[in-house]
């Protein structure tokens, strides 16, 4: 055994790390001078686009030397945009500062009094400090706001820069000062007749307000780059006027580590989303540290963005540096800039401009000529790029002209930007949330705020008169811009929705034919596409299992969407399903990325309140792959009150059968459960599903409700009864269902067969005193598992115990409901009208005129069908079956048999129920437990 007690293990020298951009050693200066004069007089001479062609020309014919040459994807670290390109500042600059101070002020004062009402609500002052000038360039030059006329640009902030963004909305009369000061206080705010502030963009919260969520880091790039998709995707399909509406995503550097933050990059470059920006504000530090101490995070996002494909613009260094570099003849800010990694710019950051001088200016001889004529305060008043207005204006500028890429735009700031050694630059700084009286007196002084200091220890807000200079030209700019934002709008036309009978009568009338869920969902969706009103509303999505589904018929159909059309013939060109790409296809072919379909799916769903559009999307997956893999941007797409459909496909831990434990679902139920907002089905058959179908497109589309539903259809082929009360005749677009047969559907469960009277075996005796007659159960069953309980009430019939079968379409629906009618009852008693449910909940009305033990049974965990037990009728036993424990691979018999949620199993849980009852005695129970041949041995399912 190696003894690590000792270091004779350690290899005899590690190796040395690379150093950080050294440059190659030039042995022919003066070839190299020829070169680069001969360049420049080509520009000259002949332009840019020629210079371009020869130097790839130059660079074909070097790889094709074997010269190991490759493009640089970092460029020298400075501004892109040189000063003789800057386009000329047309704001105000004095007033637009005086303005980013007022705000800058009422942000953090707006934090630092909630801290000191209530010390436990947080709150962030150090984000919006380095992010203020981007946001204000934005607000007052390019943030478009939806009107009339136009659209409207779709802005992504920066979560915790939200306190800049109320202080602002304030500043322009949009919120009260009393909204500021119940920051944080929502639940505190609304017992006053207040309104109160979400600690982040929210729009369930402030449903007029925050269009986005972007607090779950990686949640807003990913989403951002599917909403510029998805508004590309309307304009080519004529759905919206094509214009030059943009998408602007505010994020943070170290926000960019998370994967969804950088998956999608070559999408957005791909299909050429111009109408995309991003603006990653690089203050260097995330919550513990830097983010790329010993390197730097501007380099790293360049070569990756470069590399993906967007258009990359720099904003480093301000105004202040530009005679610097003008004098720096021989690039020695450069040398030093490509010696010095972030670690240390923050360290610098948080010093004073002595501390400065000498140890970055005093490197060598020509950096410390360089600021020989400037006193310490001038080297501390050197500004980073994202604290220049006029810098990032031209960078912005620069991105809103530039065509055929998406445009990302690097801006060095600091961390806690003018709030001086209370938090600029330094580690602590997003853990600030308190500042004693001189850190804020200096903040007051720092930005030239006309409070006095009593005004200023009040954390008094600030707001100028509203004839002021300051508020009329805010005022002015944003008429400009056509409004106000952030803004959230939810009106849009209602969208007609056809009789259910004429894209679903084959499932309502189904007549024993066979087929699974998942087609007759497929068959569905194809009629609804048909439908001239609705048609094109629909979005049908896929993440590469179309064929999977048996929606393949649908490419020609309706055909894939593709900005390039489809360049190539495909192989099946001659297949009546052949892959067919157009520019107006309907269905969004995402591939393999499960983040980028339900991205699609919450831009699609959104559609009604971004775009005053309602669209109807459709995703349908491998129910494992939904809230289980991409839970937090699903619980995001609530937070946005989307309105669609979740299509959890090959559902259940037994039904997917051999492909085994990764892709069998047994838990995306209990998961949607705590979705407030949406509406989970389980449904067994075709017909409960069109119902399902039919109220979820009229509650979204002509109700209009902030709801979503997911419903989960299976891949097994299976006689398909017709819904009890379906009517109609010959005129499928006629039939009706029977109204009690669809409310008990939607409410959660309803009777699909009662037993007869008599059992077809011999009676039991049953208590003590009680006449002969055959014993009772209910059987409640859902999705796949529902078949499984109609064959356990037929063995129990046999066995002489007469079985009530139910089909439960949703446990959540049913617990809610239970939770509402308790709650109902609690408030009556203090005197409340008991509201809607306080008729007593559904699973109670349902089984309270029926006898014997319940038993549930379904393809998920025992959680879900645990989740009704408080609402059954008092005294009536309980048991749950469910697929705890891990997936395997197997036919479906022997799975369900695994997982003791067979016909058998199910039977048999009833017939130990009645036995524990007292209804049947253990001699019965033997006698059924031989007949059905019941394992005594076996480990539990969920241990192995």
């Amino acid at each position: 055994m190696t003894d690590l007690s000792s270091q004779n293990w350690l290899p005899a020298a590690l190796p040395e790390p690379p150093k950080l951009d050294e440059p190659p050693v030039d042995a022919d200066p003066s070839e190299t001078a020829e070169w680069l004069e001969a360049l420049e007089s080509l520009i000259a001479t002949q332009g840019p686009e020629r210079a371009r062609y020869l130097l790839d020309r130059l660079a074909q014919h070097a790889r094709a030397q074997q010269v190991g040459w490759r493009p640089q994807l970092v460029t020298p670290y400075r501004n892109t945009i040189p000063v003789a390109a800057q386009p000329r500042f047309p704001g105000n600059l004095d007033l637009e500062q005086r303005i980013a101070a007022i705000v800058r002020w009422n942000a953090l004062a707006m934090v630092v009094r909630a801290n000191k009402a209530y010390g436990e609500l947080g709150g962030h002052i150090s984000s919006y400090a380095s992010a203020a000038d981007l946001f204000e360039v934005g607000f007052n030059h390019f943030f478009r706001a939806r009107n009339e006329q136009f659209g409207g640009d779709l802005v992504f902030f920066q979560p915790h820069s939200a306190p800049g963004v109320y202080a602002r909305a304030y500043l322009e009369g949009r919120l009260p000062a009393s909204a500021l000061e119940h920051y944080r206080q929502e639940v505190g705010a609304a017992k006053k007749g207040l309104q109160g502030l979400s600690s982040y963009p929210h729009p369930w919260l402030m449903p007029d307000f925050w269009q986005f969520p972007t607090g779950s880091m990686g949640i807003g790039p990913i989403s951002a780059i599917y909403q510029a998709r998805f508004m590309r995707y309307l304009e080519h399909r004529g759905l919206i006027a094509a214009s030059d509406r943009k998408v602007w995503g505010f994020f943070g550097d170290g926000e960019m580590d998370e994967p969804e933050s950088i998956g999608a990059l070559a999408l957005a470059s791909r299909e050429r989303l111009d109408n995309l920006v991003f603006v990653i504000n690089c203050n260097l530090q995330r919550l513990d540290g830097p983010v790329r101490g010993n390197g730097r995070i501007i380099d790293e996002l360049e070569g990756v963005f470069t590399g993906a494909g967007w258009n990359v613009v720099k904003v480093v260094w301000g105004s202040d540096w530009d005679a610097l570099f003008e004098g720096d003849r021989g690039q020695a800010l450069m040398r030093a800039f490509a010696e010095t990694v972030d670690g240390e710019f923050q360290t610098l950051s948080s010093k004073d401009g002595r501390y400065n001088r000498e140890r970055f200016f005093g490197q060598s001889p020509e950096l410390a000529a360089l600021v020989e004529a400037m006193t310490d305060a001038q080297i501390d008043r050197l500004h980073r790029g994202g604290h220049d207005i006029v810098k990032v204006h031209a960078a912005f500028r620069a991105a809103m002209s530039h065509r055929g890429q998406p445009t990302v735009i690097l801006a060095k700031t600091m961390k806690g930007y003018g709030m001086g050694s209370a938090g600029q630059g330094r580690m602590t700084t997003h853990q600030q949330k308190k500042l004693d009286p001189d850190a804020v007196l200096a903040y007051r002084d720092r930005f030239a705020l006309p409070l006095s200091d009593e005004q200023a220890l009040a954390l008094e807000f600030h707001r100028p008169d509203e004839d002021s200079d300051e508020m009329r030209y805010l005022r002015r700019q944003r008429e400009k811009l056509g409004g106000y934002l952030p803004a959230r709008r939810s009106d849009c036309e209602p969208v007609p929705v056809p009789p259910i009978g004429r894209y679903a009568g084959f499932a309502l009338a189904a007549e024993g034919k066979e087929m699974s869920t998942t087609m007759a969902f497929v068959r569905m969706l194809g009629q609804l596409l048909k439908d001239p009103a609705l048609g094109p509303r629909i979005v049908p999505i896929v993440a590469d299992e179309a064929r999977t589904f048996g929606m393949a018929n649908l490419f020609r159909q309706v055909g894939i969407y593709s900005p390039q059309g489809q360049r190539y013939e495909p192989e099946d060109a001659g297949s009546m399903l052949y892959y067919r790409e157009d520019v107006c296809g309907q269905i969004l072919e995402e591939g393999i990325t499960e983040a980028g379909a339900l991205s699609s799916w919450t831009a699609a769903a959104t559609a009604y309140s971004t775009h005053g559009l309602a669209m109807l999307p459709f995703y349908i997956y491998y129910s494992i792959f939904g809230f289980q893999r991409v839970g937090d941007l699903i619980w995001a797409a609530a937070d946005q009150r989307p309105r669609g459909f979740l299509i959890g496909a090959t559902s259940g831990r037994t039904t997917l059968a051999g492909e085994g434990l990764q892709h069998q679902d047994g838990s995306s139920h209990l998961q949607a459960m705590t979705v407030p907002d949406c509406k989970a089905w389980d449904p067994a058959f075709a017909g409960e599903l069109a119902v399902i179908v039919d109220a979820g497109m009229r509650e979204m589309l002509v109700e209009q409700r902030d709801v979503f539903h997911y419903i989960t259809v299976g891949n097994e082929n299976y006689a398909q009864p017709s819904l009890p009360g379906a009517a109609g005749g010959d005129d499928a677009a006629a039939i009706e269902v029977d109204p009690a047969v669809r409310e008990g559907i939607l409410r959660g469960m309803h009777r699909f067969r009662a037993a007869d009277v008599a059992a077809s075996g011999p009676p039991y005796q049953g208590r003590r005193g009680a006449k002969p007659a055959a014993p009772r159960v209910q059987l409640l069953g859902a999705g796949a598992i529902l078949r499984e309980a109609i064959a356990a009430a037929d063995l129990l019939a046999e066995a002489g115990v007469a079985a009530d079968v139910w089909s439960v379409t949703s446990f959540s629906e049913l617990a809610r409901d239970g939770m509402s009618a308790e709650r109902a009852r609690r408030q009556a008693l203090a005197g409340g009208t008991g509201g809607a449910s306080s008729g007593g909940s559904w699973v109670h009305r349902c089984l309270a005129g029926t006898e014997g033990p319940v038993v549930a049974a379904t393809d998920y965990v025992r959680l879900v069908p645990e989740s009704i037990r408080a609402w059954l009728p008092q005294g009536r036993r309980y048991v749950t079956l469910g697929t705890d424990g891990f997936g395997r691979s197997d036919a479906r018999a022997r799975l369900r048999e695994f997982f003791e949620v067979d016909a058998k199993s199910i039977a048999w849980a009833a017939v130990v129920a009645l036995c524990d009852d007292g209804v049947l005695s253990r001699e019965q129970a033997a006698e059924a437990a031989s007949r059905w041949k019941v394992a005594g041995e076996a480990p539990d399912p969920w241990t192995v």
